[in-house]
Protein backbone atom coordinates (compact mmCIF):
# COMPACT_ATOMS: atom_id res chain seq x y z
CA UNK A 1 0.00 0.00 0.00
CA UNK A 2 1.33 3.25 -0.67
CA UNK A 3 0.42 6.78 1.29
CA UNK A 4 0.29 10.07 0.08
CA UNK A 5 0.02 12.87 1.43
CA UNK A 6 -1.21 16.66 0.64
CA UNK A 7 -0.19 19.96 2.12
CA UNK A 8 -1.97 23.29 0.21
CA UNK A 9 -3.13 26.73 0.78
CA UNK A 10 -6.53 25.87 -1.17
CA UNK A 11 -8.47 25.71 1.61
CA UNK A 12 -12.03 23.79 1.31
CA UNK A 13 -14.67 25.73 -0.13
CA UNK A 14 -13.50 24.65 -3.43
CA UNK A 15 -13.37 21.76 -5.43
CA UNK A 16 -9.43 22.33 -6.09
CA UNK A 17 -8.31 19.07 -3.71
CA UNK A 18 -11.17 16.90 -5.21
CA UNK A 19 -10.22 17.52 -8.58
CA UNK A 20 -6.64 16.99 -7.58
CA UNK A 21 -7.18 13.44 -5.74
CA UNK A 22 -9.15 12.49 -9.10
CA UNK A 23 -6.19 13.41 -11.13
CA UNK A 24 -3.90 11.18 -8.83
CA UNK A 25 -6.50 8.28 -8.18
CA UNK A 26 -7.00 8.09 -11.86
CA UNK A 27 -3.17 7.30 -12.10
CA UNK A 28 -3.27 5.21 -8.96
CA UNK A 29 -6.33 3.93 -7.53
CA UNK A 30 -4.83 1.57 -4.64
CA UNK A 31 -3.15 4.70 -3.10
CA UNK A 32 -3.66 6.18 0.79
CA UNK A 33 -4.11 10.03 0.71
CA UNK A 34 -3.68 11.67 4.02
CA UNK A 35 -4.45 15.30 3.61
CA UNK A 36 -2.20 17.45 6.52
CA UNK A 37 -3.84 20.36 6.00
CA UNK A 38 -5.52 22.55 3.18
CA UNK A 39 -5.94 25.91 5.77
CA UNK A 40 -2.49 26.97 5.48
CA UNK A 41 -3.39 31.10 4.53
CA UNK A 42 -3.16 31.79 0.87
CA UNK A 43 0.46 32.22 0.00
CA UNK A 44 2.36 31.42 2.70
CA UNK A 45 4.96 30.06 2.12
CA UNK A 46 6.72 30.23 5.37
CA UNK A 47 3.69 28.65 7.65
CA UNK A 48 3.48 25.85 4.66
CA UNK A 49 7.08 24.75 5.27
CA UNK A 50 6.79 24.78 9.17
CA UNK A 51 3.36 22.61 8.49
CA UNK A 52 5.04 20.07 6.11
CA UNK A 53 8.02 20.04 8.50
CA UNK A 54 6.36 19.20 11.52
CA UNK A 55 4.73 16.38 9.96
CA UNK A 56 6.85 14.44 7.54
CA UNK A 57 9.02 12.29 9.69
CA UNK A 58 6.14 10.65 11.04
CA UNK A 59 5.26 8.53 7.88
CA UNK A 60 6.44 5.52 6.58
CA UNK A 61 10.07 6.39 5.09
CA UNK A 62 8.41 5.16 1.10
CA UNK A 63 5.54 8.22 1.76
CA UNK A 64 5.05 10.64 -1.16
CA UNK A 65 4.90 14.10 0.09
CA UNK A 66 3.03 16.39 -2.60
CA UNK A 67 3.07 20.59 -1.70
CA UNK A 68 1.18 22.53 -3.52
CA UNK A 69 1.46 26.51 -1.86
CA UNK A 70 2.80 28.36 -4.95
CA UNK A 71 2.33 31.38 -5.44
CA UNK A 72 4.61 31.95 -8.49
CA UNK A 73 2.74 29.59 -10.62
CA UNK A 74 2.94 29.83 -14.20
CA UNK A 75 6.52 31.77 -13.88
CA UNK A 76 9.98 30.40 -14.23
CA UNK A 77 9.84 28.55 -10.96
CA UNK A 78 10.72 25.10 -11.11
CA UNK A 79 8.46 22.25 -10.76
CA UNK A 80 10.67 19.51 -8.26
CA UNK A 81 10.98 16.20 -6.44
CA UNK A 82 13.46 15.00 -4.31
CA UNK A 83 13.83 11.65 -2.66
CA UNK A 84 15.46 11.54 0.98
CA UNK A 85 15.56 8.28 3.09
CA UNK A 86 12.50 9.72 4.71
CA UNK A 87 10.20 10.16 1.83
CA UNK A 88 9.53 11.80 -1.44
CA UNK A 89 8.92 15.45 -1.73
CA UNK A 90 6.82 17.46 -4.69
CA UNK A 91 6.47 20.56 -5.44
CA UNK A 92 7.45 24.12 -6.39
CA UNK A 93 11.15 24.86 -5.91
CA UNK A 94 10.00 27.96 -4.17
CA UNK A 95 11.90 27.21 -0.50
CA UNK A 96 7.94 25.48 0.75
CA UNK A 97 10.71 22.40 1.35
CA UNK A 98 13.34 24.51 3.08
CA UNK A 99 14.27 22.43 6.26
CA UNK A 100 13.71 18.80 4.39
CA UNK A 101 16.61 20.02 2.48
CA UNK A 102 18.95 19.19 5.73
CA UNK A 103 18.39 15.42 5.16
CA UNK A 104 20.31 13.86 2.90
CA UNK A 105 19.10 14.05 -0.61
CA UNK A 106 19.45 10.79 -2.52
CA UNK A 107 18.35 12.69 -5.78
CA UNK A 108 16.59 15.31 -7.14
CA UNK A 109 14.73 16.24 -10.05
CA UNK A 110 12.62 18.83 -12.37
CA UNK A 111 10.16 17.69 -13.95
CA UNK A 112 10.24 18.67 -17.26
CA UNK A 113 9.01 15.33 -18.81
CA UNK A 114 5.49 15.88 -19.93
CA UNK A 115 4.51 12.74 -20.42
CA UNK A 116 4.17 12.38 -17.13
CA UNK A 117 1.92 15.57 -16.81
CA UNK A 118 -1.81 15.35 -17.03
CA UNK A 119 -1.78 17.48 -20.04
CA UNK A 120 1.62 18.66 -22.22
CA UNK A 121 -0.07 22.11 -22.00
CA UNK A 122 -0.97 22.77 -18.10
CA UNK A 123 -3.07 25.39 -17.05
CA UNK A 124 -0.53 28.56 -16.15
CA UNK A 125 -3.07 28.87 -12.80
CA UNK A 126 -2.97 24.86 -11.82
CA UNK A 127 0.28 23.18 -11.70
CA UNK A 128 -1.26 21.27 -8.84
CA UNK A 129 -3.71 19.40 -11.14
CA UNK A 130 -1.90 19.59 -14.45
CA UNK A 131 1.84 18.46 -12.85
CA UNK A 132 2.25 18.02 -9.52
CA UNK A 133 -1.19 15.58 -8.43
CA UNK A 134 0.15 13.61 -11.83
CA UNK A 135 3.15 13.18 -11.10
CA UNK A 136 2.50 12.36 -7.59
CA UNK A 137 0.09 9.55 -8.84
CA UNK A 138 3.14 7.97 -11.14
CA UNK A 139 4.91 7.84 -8.13
CA UNK A 140 2.35 6.13 -6.33
CA UNK A 141 1.95 3.72 -8.70
CA UNK A 142 5.56 2.49 -9.18
CA UNK A 143 7.40 4.89 -10.99
CA UNK A 144 10.95 5.74 -10.35
CA UNK A 145 11.89 9.47 -9.30
CA UNK A 146 14.99 9.07 -11.92
CA UNK A 147 12.21 8.71 -15.07
CA UNK A 148 10.28 12.38 -13.95
CA UNK A 149 12.75 14.69 -14.94
CA UNK A 150 16.16 15.68 -15.53
CA UNK A 151 18.73 15.37 -12.46
CA UNK A 152 19.54 18.90 -10.26
CA UNK A 153 22.26 20.04 -8.26
CA UNK A 154 20.95 20.17 -4.30
CA UNK A 155 22.46 22.93 -3.62
CA UNK A 156 20.52 24.53 -6.68
CA UNK A 157 17.02 23.76 -4.60
CA UNK A 158 15.97 27.57 -2.93
CA UNK A 159 16.13 27.59 0.23
CA UNK A 160 15.10 30.20 2.93
CA UNK A 161 17.94 31.77 4.37
CA UNK A 162 18.35 31.22 8.22
CA UNK A 163 15.88 33.10 10.37
CA UNK A 164 17.68 33.65 13.61
CA UNK A 165 20.77 34.59 15.02
CA UNK A 166 22.56 34.21 17.95
CA UNK A 167 25.05 36.99 18.95
CA UNK A 168 27.86 36.82 21.74
CA UNK A 169 25.64 37.97 24.65
CA UNK A 170 22.94 35.36 23.91
CA UNK A 171 20.33 36.61 22.90
CA UNK A 172 18.50 35.16 19.56
CA UNK A 173 16.05 36.38 16.86
CA UNK A 174 13.44 34.71 15.16
CA UNK A 175 10.41 35.07 13.13
CA UNK A 176 6.60 33.77 13.74
CA UNK A 177 6.74 31.05 11.27
CA UNK A 178 2.87 30.03 12.16
CA UNK A 179 -0.14 30.65 13.77
CA UNK A 180 -2.49 27.81 14.56
CA UNK A 181 -5.99 27.39 15.39
CA UNK A 182 -6.06 28.20 18.91
CA UNK A 183 -4.09 31.85 17.99
CA UNK A 184 -0.87 30.23 19.78
CA UNK A 185 2.26 31.84 17.80
CA UNK A 186 4.68 29.82 16.72
CA UNK A 187 8.38 30.51 16.35
CA UNK A 188 11.21 29.05 14.45
CA UNK A 189 13.58 29.52 18.10
CA UNK A 190 14.46 25.76 19.28
CA UNK A 191 15.69 25.77 22.96
CA UNK A 192 17.23 22.76 25.33
CA UNK A 193 14.12 21.41 27.26
CA UNK A 194 16.71 21.50 29.86
CA UNK A 195 17.72 24.94 30.28
CA UNK A 196 14.52 26.29 29.57
CA UNK A 197 14.84 28.25 33.15
CA UNK A 198 17.77 30.49 31.44
CA UNK A 199 15.71 31.74 28.79
CA UNK A 200 12.98 34.78 28.70
CA UNK A 201 11.14 35.80 25.48
CA UNK A 202 10.79 39.13 24.74
CA UNK A 203 7.07 40.86 22.93
CA UNK A 204 6.30 44.68 22.65
CA UNK A 205 5.53 45.24 26.32
CA UNK A 206 5.40 41.54 27.68
CA UNK A 207 8.77 39.59 29.39
CA UNK A 208 8.03 36.26 29.54
CA UNK A 209 10.12 33.11 31.53
CA UNK A 210 9.67 30.08 29.17
CA UNK A 211 7.33 27.70 30.99
CA UNK A 212 6.75 23.51 30.90
CA UNK A 213 2.85 23.82 30.36
CA UNK A 214 -0.14 26.16 29.81
CA UNK A 215 -1.15 25.79 33.38
CA UNK A 216 1.53 26.93 34.83
CA UNK A 217 -0.10 30.50 34.05
CA UNK A 218 -3.15 31.39 35.00
CA UNK A 219 -6.64 31.45 32.85
CA UNK A 220 -5.96 34.26 30.45
CA UNK A 221 -2.17 34.62 30.53
CA UNK A 222 0.05 34.76 28.36
CA UNK A 223 2.49 31.83 28.62
CA UNK A 224 5.96 31.09 26.53
CA UNK A 225 6.55 27.35 25.83
CA UNK A 226 8.30 24.39 23.92
CA UNK A 227 5.65 22.90 21.90
CA UNK A 228 5.15 19.36 20.89
CA UNK A 229 7.01 19.88 17.70
CA UNK A 230 10.27 21.05 19.76
CA UNK A 231 9.40 25.09 18.90
CA UNK A 232 8.84 28.02 21.41
CA UNK A 233 5.49 29.18 21.19
CA UNK A 234 3.31 32.30 22.54
CA UNK A 235 0.21 31.30 24.01
CA UNK A 236 -2.66 32.02 25.88
CA UNK A 237 -4.01 29.69 28.45
CA UNK A 238 -7.64 29.27 27.39
CA UNK A 239 -7.09 32.00 25.18
CA UNK A 240 -5.53 33.17 21.56
CA UNK A 241 -2.36 35.08 21.26
CA UNK A 242 -2.97 35.90 18.00
CA UNK A 243 -6.01 38.02 19.03
CA UNK A 244 -4.31 39.34 22.41
CA UNK A 245 -0.58 40.81 20.62
CA UNK A 246 -1.79 41.35 17.16
CA UNK A 247 1.50 39.35 16.13
CA UNK A 248 1.52 37.69 12.29
CA UNK A 249 3.69 35.33 10.61
CA UNK A 250 6.45 36.56 10.13
CA UNK A 251 7.18 39.18 13.05
CA UNK A 252 9.87 39.02 14.52
CA UNK A 253 10.66 37.66 18.48
CA UNK A 254 13.68 38.00 20.77
CA UNK A 255 14.49 36.01 23.35
CA UNK A 256 18.32 36.12 25.86
CA UNK A 257 19.58 34.84 29.01
CA UNK A 258 17.52 35.98 31.64
CA UNK A 259 18.75 39.24 32.76
CA UNK A 260 19.94 40.65 29.18
CA UNK A 261 18.38 43.74 28.40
Amino acid sequence: MSILTLLTDFGTQDTYIGVMKGVIFGICSTVTIVDLTHDVAPQDVVAGRFHLESAYRYFPSNTVHLVVIDPGVGSDRRSIAFETAQGIFIGPDNGVMTGIHDSPIIVAVELDRPQYWRTSSPSSTFHGRDIFASVAGHLSAGVAIQALGSTIEVSSLVCFPELFTVNSEGKQQGIVQSVDRFGNLITNLRLDLNLLECWNIHLPDHILPIQKNYSESGVGQLVAIVGSHGFVEIAVNCGNAQERLGIRVGDRIAIDIKGNR
